[in-house]
């Protein structure tokens, strides 16, 4: 959501310190905060001037007329608040409906003043500015000051001067205070502005010979616009409302919602409730909430929320056993009913969705069967059969009652199933298999006739409107038809899936040529793009600016963006600046309302039409298709969008718009056109920009409008039906009637969702609606019967005449997805199992990255993970890192070393020279590891004494590897060895060939005493002891190891730590190009090329 409530304190802390005015804004910061754990010693140590002076005390709890409520104390000292307090602190009081808890106290400075000096001041936004309200009469007695105040509307874009307040708000004001006001006002409305308040109120504002004193102020901020007044801001607490307490639930799914690009909400209504929901969609949350209160089950309605935006099956998972877990505390004598509900989805994969909400079901299916609980399901998109199998299959394996359904029952029936109203079908029809569609079943490859493309009651047109010139100084006049079957669109984005799904569909709607002409991604160069037309591979062009891609592409007068909410507004606004874009449709959630407000300015000044912010945009049967909207081809093909009908619709929700495209399919003979304006509070186009479009649309014969709580936009409707402007039948019904049963204020899943006065309710529109003519059902279960009357009645009368189908071209299905159906399957090119990265959470050999850290394994312990898929004991892993210490250098002068240091000095980079250092690693130098330990295995194997070893690879002339060394000797030991061994002799059970090995270095150092067992065949043979003998290995899998060269990658991984030391030192030394002396080099030519 956008809007939300911030403290009083939040408020005047804001103000005080970000106004500018040249008026004196008297108590500054003079504020303090009690609660239940307040330390009052402390407090007046922090805060001196409440042992001093006469002090006000009131609730900060988001409570309106606190006053005539008696619930602020005033003229008190600092004993009189005490006592105050302790009246009222942790006391449950009702306001209006609410019940709660008053437990956040805030005291401030009382300001002796008289009725005179008290003002009332309130900014709140529209759609098309911002309006000042002033009324010269403030205080508790204000009374009804919509009709009272002057009003002054600032529209978007345009500043506030003191003129405009002193001429047209301060008309009742004494003049000696006009001055003063007029700067405070001017002052607040900056403040306003850039701060990002939605609504701010002052009531009292009081001034007095000293200045002005803020004495009661209310006000909302646009949470959207954190990006951009996160310095401002800083950390905002947002209070949840009177009458409903902020639980640890709540704050751990908004945090998980800001760390996910899907959307994630939980409101919990009443905890002890036996009516629980989980449902994918913002739109989709409100029809479920308000089915089961119509149904009568408003006081068990435990919770609101939402999951949409394809979250993913991990974060599905951590939503689910959030509600699982709140559900299954407290036992109710009926048992409970979990209702996992939704609209078919555009762009989630519901199966996998539906794998992390039965992963939180095995988990909890003891509490679950416990308590009783009862779920009922139904779902559609994306892959929603197998999603229903699996919840199926989770019902019967765990034997908790799990009732399936899918998009052939109606999205709110199995409210009435769970509530009891309406029978349990033993066995629903199931839907046909995605792949059904999407597969030809006969043998027949050829693609069938062209389909019929024009409307059912229509004569065939092709070419969109343009927009009509308007005369000098007026706004330009927006086209009557948006898309048709020519239409051409720029995506802004990478959004290949939403690409190919809109070419996919221009292939079922028989289109000649794809519906996108290029793409532009700022941030690759320009290049080609593969997608599939059909059969056939294509090439698309990516831009890196929209003017390379307008300059290349003329035709084209549709924009898709898909940029994020922090570039969109900046990328629209550019967009708007090529006069051959006529339609954009903006795909982000989240844009602030004043920068949505000047998108929607500036487009009414260019003529074009902007669909969205926060949609998913819309679709025009047989023409052309915005994004992800209608889902997948099933769907389409389901829906029968690729051919258009005579029912146009318009809906705030882009689930719930594919839920229609569902209804209306199976009432009706389809849909001719379908747009989702958006769930934000702004959208850029409105209910009845659309519903004039459609009544000015021949083909189009009746019209369908999905309305909202929140907003006024419906009651345009009802004028035009009065007045004539639509005489088209209407049918409408808006979704939120559940807000005016609920004791406190729900913000719903949409930023818009919220009304803000009487009229503003769904309830209030939907009679509206009713009594201006249009066709308004009981509920949203009535819907689809209501269309369907209407339509046949227009059927009846010869208003529509439905003509015969047409079957569509197939699609091949793409690889990707018919491998997620399971339809085909095809041999990996690689394998692996040492890790996994794919889930929420990195694992090593099946241990998860938290469980490594959370056990402290060290670099060791990694290794055993990674290398030998084992959890090696606490002494393996240190020998391991000892290891990597001993062999992490031995100076420069080893050819390694020197390598990377020639490297180098060459200029070559950190990989090169590194690498030049590793590839000198082999038997001769630092590879001996594996050599050693298999030589020394094999004897000690065989049987051979130590001698025999020793004089058997004399007489077969090999050297004998871990054996000697250029400097070290018995005399001269390494000490690298010598704490090698003692920490092996001591730690490791059992060290028979270490013990071998060094028998045989006694008879090689008789010999000569640098014969030594070198640091290389010492941790060789030390290794294999540790393989066979920590018990973590067979003998066969410890020898395979010492075979494939596991044994080597310890100098490798030790002896690179060296070699990237001595790069950095060379580069830091600022050494030159490395040239060997010719006095170092012996020149050894063949006499006849040296005469």
């Amino acid at each position: 959501m956008s809007a939300k409530a911030i403290s009083e304190q939040t408020g005047k802390e804001f103000l005080y310190k970000h106004i500018c005015t040249s008026v004196n804004v008297q108590n500054r910061f003079r504020y303090a905060t009690v609660t239940a754990e307040t330390d009052w010693d402390h407090l007046t140590r922090e805060h001196p001037w409440l042992l001093t002076e006469q002090l006000v005390v009131k609730p900060d709890q988001l409570i309106k007329r606190r006053g005539k409520l008696g619930l602020v104390g005033i003229n008190l000292d600092l004993q009189g608040v005490k006592q105050w307090i302790s009246t009222r602190l942790m006391r449950e009081t009702t306001v209006g409906k609410a019940k709660g808890v008053l437990k956040n106290f805030l005291i401030e400075p009382f300001v002796p003043h008289t009725q005179e000096e008290e003002f009332y001041v309130c900014i709140y936004a529209t759609r098309e500015g911002d309006y000042v309200l002033f009324h010269h009469e403030g205080g508790v007695e204000v009374g009804d000051v919509d009709a009272k105040a002057q009003k002054l509307m600032v529209a978007v874009d345009d500043k506030l001067t003191e003129d405009q307040v002193t001429e047209q708000l301060l008309i009742h004001v004494p003049d000696d205070k006009k001055e003063v006001l007029s700067s405070f006002i001017v002052g607040l409305f900056n403040l306003y502005e850039d701060l990002y308040f939605t609504y701010l109120e002052i009531n009292p504002l009081v001034v007095t010979q000293d200045g002005v004193y803020i004495l009661d102020m209310a006000a909302k901020i646009d949470a959207t616009a954190d990006f951009i007044c996160k310095a401002k801001w800083g950390d905002v607490e947002f209070p949840p409302p009177f009458g409903r307490e902020a639980y640890p639930e709540e704050a751990y799914i908004a945090d998980l919602d800001a760390k996910s690009g899907a959307s994630l909400k939980l409101t919990l209504l009443n905890p002890r409730g036996r009516i629980w929901t989980m449902v994918a969609g913002g739109g989709a949350s409100v029809v479920y909430s308000d089915t089961i209160c119509d149904l009568g089950g408003v006081d068990e309605l435990a919770n609101y929320g939402e999951y949409s935006g394809a979250p993913s099956e991990q974060q599905t998972y951590d939503y689910a056993k959030t509600i699982l877990s709140l559900m299954t505390r407290e036992k109710h004598p009926d048992g409970k009913v979990l209702i996992i509900g939704g609209s078919i989805a555009n762009f989630t994969n519901v199966a996998a969705t539906f794998k992390g909400i039965v992963r939180a079901i095995k988990d909890y299916q003891g509490p679950l069967k416990e308590h009783e609980v009862t779920i009922f399901v139904r779902r559609g998109g994306p892959n929603y059969q197998e999603g229903l199998r699996v919840m199926g299959e989770v019902g019967k394996t765990t034997g908790i009652p799990i009732h399936v359904f899918g998009t052939e029952t109606h999205m709110t029936a199995i409210v009435g199933m769970a509530l009891g109203h309406r029978p349990i079908p033993n066995q629903p029809p199931m839907a046909a298999h995605t792949a059904n569609f999407l597969l030809n079943a006969s043998n027949n490859a050829v693609t069938p006739a062209t389909t019929r493309t024009a409307s059912f009651s229509e004569t065939k047109t092709n070419d969109v409107s343009p927009a009509k010139k308007s005369k000098a100084g007026l706004p330009a006049a927006k086209a009557t038809t948006l898309f048709s079957k020519h239409t051409k669109a720029i995506v802004w984005g990478m959004q290949t899936r939403a690409v190919q799904g809109m070419l996919d569909f221009d292939y079922v709607c028989s289109r000649d040529e794809p519906s996108v002409a290029a793409m532009v991604y700022p941030f690759t160069g320009d290049h080609k793009q593969k997608f599939y037309w059909g059969h056939k591979e294509i090439l698309l062009p990516v831009y890196k600016n929209m003017a390379d891609a307008t300059k290349k592409h003329p035709e084209v007068d549709v924009l898709i963006s898909f940029a994020s909410l922090r570039s969109a507004f900046d990328s629209t606004l550019e967009a708007m600046n090529y006069p051959q874009i006529h339609t954009i449709a903006i795909i982000a959630e989240g844009i602030p309302e004043a920068q949505t407000r000047k998108m929607i300015k500036m487009a009414d000044e260019k003529g074009v039409t902007i669909i969205g912010p926060a949609t998913v945009g819309g679709i025009k049967p047989g023409c052309f298709k915005i994004g992800n909207t209608g889902g997948m081809l099933d769907n389409i093909l389901a829906s029968k969008l690729y051919r258009p009908g005579s029912v146009a619709y318009v809906s705030r929700s882009g689930g719930m718009s594919n839920e229609l495209n569902n209804i209306i399919s199976r009432t009706t003979d389809g849909v001719y056109e379908g747009v989702a304006i958006g769930g934000d509070r702004y959208p850029g186009s409105t209910f009845m920009d659309h519903v004039l479009r459609y009544q000015d649309t021949p083909g189009i014969k009746m019209i369908v409008v999905l309305g909202e709580i929140g907003g006024t936009e419906e009651y345009k409707i009802c004028q035009g039906i009065r007045e004539g402007r639509i005489t088209k039948p209407v049918v409408c019904w808006c979704i939120g009637t559940c807000a005016t049963m609920f004791a406190s204020e729900v913000q719903f899943g949409h930023a818009g969702a919220c009304a803000n006065q009487a009229s503003e309710t769904a309830v209030a529109k939907n009679q509206a609606l009713r009594d201006a003519g249009a066709f308004v059902p009981k509920s949203f279960d009535e819907l689809g019967d209501v269309i369907r009357t209407v339509y046949d009645e227009l059927v009846a009368n010869g208003t529509i005449i439905p003509a015969q189908e047409v079957p569509p071209p197939t699609v091949p299905m793409d690889y990707s997805w018919a491998r997620e159906l399971g339809l085909i399957r095809k041999p990996a090119s690689f394998m692996t199992s040492i890790c996994d990265e794919r889930g929420q959470e990195l694992i090593y050999a099946g241990m998860p990255i938290t469980e490594v850290f959370k056990e402290e394994m060290g670099l060791g312990g990694v290794l055993g993970l990674l290398w030998f898929q084992r959890r090696l004991p606490r002494y393996a892993c240190q020998f391991i890192e000892m290891c990597l210490m001993v062999t992490a250098d031995h100076g420069p002068a080893v050819s390694g070393a020197h390598n990377t240091i020639v490297c180098a000095r060459a200029g070559k980079d950190l990989i090169s020279s590194l690498t030049s250092g590793l590839l000198t690693i082999g038997d001769r130098f630092g590879g001996a590891l594996d050599a050693a330990a298999k030589q020394f295995s094999k004897a000690f194997d065989s049987g051979m004494l130590p001698m025999e070893f020793v004089n058997k690879m004399k007489k077969d002339g090999k050297l004998i590897m871990g054996i000697g060394h250029r400097v070290k000797s018995i005399n001269n030991p390494d000490m690298r060895v010598q704490i090698l061994k003692d920490f092996v002799k001591q730690h490791f059970p059992s060290t028979q060939l270490l013990d071998y090995a060094l028998d045989v270095e006694k008879i090689t150092t008789s010999k000569k005493p640098n014969l030594i067992l070198n640091v290389d065949g010492f941790i060789g043979v030390s290794f294999v002891d540790l393989l066979r003998t920590c018990g973590g290995f067979t003998r066969d899998e410890a020898d395979e190891f010492v075979e494939i060269g596991a044994l080597n990658g310890i100098f490798v991984l030790g002896r690179s730590m060296g070699f990237i030391g001595h790069y950095l030192d060379q580069k830091r030394l600022k050494q030159g190009l490395y040239r060997h002396p010719w006095d170092d080099i012996s020149y050894v030519l063949p006499e006849h090329m040296s005469m």
